[in-house]
């Protein structure tokens, strides 16, 4: 009875999230969610963490499973968060970050040569605030010291010598480092839960890199995941966890009326070997959680879109939007899976000559993109001439203007909303920042913030609004029935103006970006018609290319159909030792050790949000975590450096 009572809750509880998760996106797509079992124990493992309390939404959504979530205690505390998450399965876990304390006085390394274990303190109390299996993080997040022994109030025995080099620049340097004392917390209790709900045929969702952050590559993964799976498995003989990768793509995470794809991969089957090695215990133990761990890193690559660096992502952009395998318009699960392959294909020909040609051909485009004030899905649209394209100028002011009135209403009605989330979303962003060493601007509880008061000040001002509609009834001189009915028609149909008024706003948007492209090519039409030329040639030469290197890349290659429905559904992770040059493996093999770059199309030709007319393309977060209007590259490099003549010129040059 209480199980019953605590899924119905749950359903109710996803019922109103899937409300605020279609409002707060404009698309969500899921990809591959026909792998995930719908019975038996599972373990969704989710990465990158990008969006705090909002991630987990979007698994609950897509996973077709009711789920436990592993939330941190401290979030618990927070009344409205913690009134929440007891509505969707939690299971609480004290994290050490959260319980970290500034260590008295300052620390140093007197010898690292002759005594490299040994840290001594400056007016330190290490007896006080630290102890055996305690940790020491260094300024910076830039190392961890594992406590074996404290021997007085200034010295103390770390576990391994200190060989990063950044580490040891703070604990030599003259005078010490300040420093940070993280206890050892048991978590034996966790994992018991854990334990339990996995027995019990339950699914559990964890994130393993320990928290959300809004940094473009993923932090190293815990080992807990591992521990939760292969010590469910040797607890209960006979139990079969199955772990499913669940890769999180956001198309600017924190922003309104954003996208995303969630994409799960095939469910990793966890050996019996790998069991019996955990239960050994000791060095075998270590090995079999750190074996799995690789695996589920791998696992995890293969659902997300890796580059190295800023010119990977140059190259990929480009031929994913100029490439022209078939004339069709693609959904954003599609987009994903393309900038996936063309990363594989890149990191295996990027020497090529081809290749570095289109490089530099795709910087000098850009520029001259720059040059215009246009962005790259714009340059189609400027193939008019005169009257006809002055009409259809003032023809779209015209719409424009239409839809502006149009979304008017309630635009008004929902203003305080978008001031208090916005205000309220900046200061949560900033003391998350304060309080993390990992954060880079905060924006990973921008998004949840904004979801968490729209989720409360919506219901609330839209009651307030029929209050006062039934207050002005009561005053006025109107029967009985009037009093009554217009409050409640003004309750019923505030959410439909304000749903519509939102999506005519987005139709205005997109009008107005379609402006600029029509007002370039009225006062300057030949250079426009140039700028097109270059780009359909960019295009053909891109085309080209990867049509001969794909081939060679890809056995399942075709021109007329680079992407597949569903890439790599019919491969298991196992598949990466088997020999065949499949996308999945081609995959592993190419991406180990490269940095998770969360793509952004506004790094290559200057593009924002797309329309719904331009093949569905949407975007990343850049490197900072903001939709940025810049090039990959800087101003002050080559073409950049000339004057606008000059430069217009060089560039048309170099293409």
């Amino acid at each position: 009875m209480k199980k019953e009572r605590a899924d119905i809750l749950y359903d109710c509880a996803l019922w109103v999230f899937n409300i605020m998760l279609d409002i707060f996106f404009r698309e969500i797509r899921p990809r591959g969610s026909h792998k995930v079992p719908l019975e038996g124990p599972l373990i969704f493992v989710a990465a990158p963490h990008a969006n705090q309390f909002v991630d987990p939404l979007i698994v609950m959504r897509e996973c077709n499973r009711r789920v436990s979530f592993l939330i941190a205690a401290k979030s618990m505390k927070q009344k409205f968060i913690g009134f929440l998450a007891n509505l969707v399965h939690p299971i609480p876990v004290m994290r050490p970050q959260d319980l970290a304390e500034t260590g008295i006085g300052r620390i140093h390394l007197l010898n690292p040569k002759t005594e490299p274990l040994r840290i001594t303190g400056i007016d330190t109390e290490f007896t006080k605030q630290l102890s055996a299996m305690d940790s020491i993080i260094l300024p910076r997040n830039s190392g961890k010291l594992n406590i074996v022994q404290v021997i007085s109030d200034t010295e103390l025995l770390i576990q391994s010598a200190v060989k990063d080099k950044k580490a040891l620049d703070y604990l030599i340097k003259s005078g010490g480092t300040a420093y940070k004392c993280l206890p050892h917390i048991d978590q034996d209790a966790v994992y018991e839960k854990v334990y339990s709900e996995l027995n019990n045929g339950r699914c559990i969702t964890i994130f393993p890199e320990g928290g959300s952050h809004d940094r473009a590559e993923m932090l190293p993964f815990k080992a807990g995941v591992t521990i939760m799976a292969l010590g469910a498995m040797a607890e209960y003989p006979g139990l079969d966890v199955k772990i499913v990768p669940c890769g999180l793509n956001y198309f600017h995470a924190h922003r309104f009326r954003s996208r995303a794809v969630i994409e799960f991969g095939n469910p990793i089957t966890i050996s019996p070997e790998l069991v019996q090695k955990f239960k050994n215990g000791g060095q075998e133990k270590r090995e079999a959680c750190s074996s799995l761990l690789d695996t589920i890193f791998y696992a995890l690559k293969s659902v997300t879109v890796n580059a190295a660096n800023e010119q990977t992502l140059m190259v990929i952009q480009a031929a994913r939007r100029l490439y022209k395998p078939a004339h069709r318009r693609l959904h954003i699960a599609q987009v994903v899976d393309l900038n996936r392959r063309f990363v594989i294909g890149y990191n295996l020909y990027k020497d090529d000559p081809r290749v570095i040609e289109l490089q530099q051909k795709v910087l000098a485009y850009n520029q001259l993109l720059k040059y215009h004030g246009l962005r790259d899905h714009q340059v189609p649209e400027i193939n008019l001439r005169g009257w006809r394209t002055f009409c259809l100028l003032w023809y779209r002011v015209g719409v424009f203007i239409v839809w502006g009135l149009l979304s008017f209403p309630g635009s008004i009605l929902n203003l305080p909303i978008v001031i208090t989330a916005k205000a309220i979303s900046a200061k949560k962003a900033k003391e998350a920042l304060a309080s993390s060493t990992v954060k880079i601007a905060g924006r990973d509880v921008l998004a949840t913030w904004k979801f968490l008061v729209g989720l409360v000040l919506i219901p609330t001002l839209y009651g307030l609004y029929t209050l006062i509609v039934f207050w002005i009834c009561i005053k006025s001189d109107l029967s009985w029935f009037q009093r009554i009915v217009f409050p409640l028609i003004t309750w019923t149909f505030l959410p439909f103006i304000s749903y519509a008024s939102m999506r005519f706003a987005e139709n205005g948007v997109d009008v107005f970006k379609s402006l600029r492209p029509l007002y370039v090519a009225l006062v300057d039409p030949d250079s426009t018609d140039n700028l097109r030329q270059l780009r359909e040639k960019l295009s053909q030469d891109i085309t080209q290319v990867i049509n001969e290197i794909g081939p060679h890349v890809f056995s399942d290659f075709d021109p007329d159909n680079v992407f597949r429905n569903d890439s790599s559904s019919q491969e298991s992770v196992s598949e990466l030792a088997e020999g065949g040059r499949t996308f999945s493996q081609i995959a592993g093999e190419l991406l180990t050790g490269t940095a998770k770059v969360l793509l952004d199309d506004s790094k290559i030709f200057n593009w924002t949000k797309q329309d719904e007319d331009s093949d569905g393309l949407l975007y990343f977060l850049d490197k900072s975590g903001t939709a940025a209007n810049s090039t990959a590259t800087s101003d002050a490099e080559g073409p950049a450096e000339l004057k606008p003549v000059q430069r217009k010129s060089k560039l048309k040059e170099e293409l």
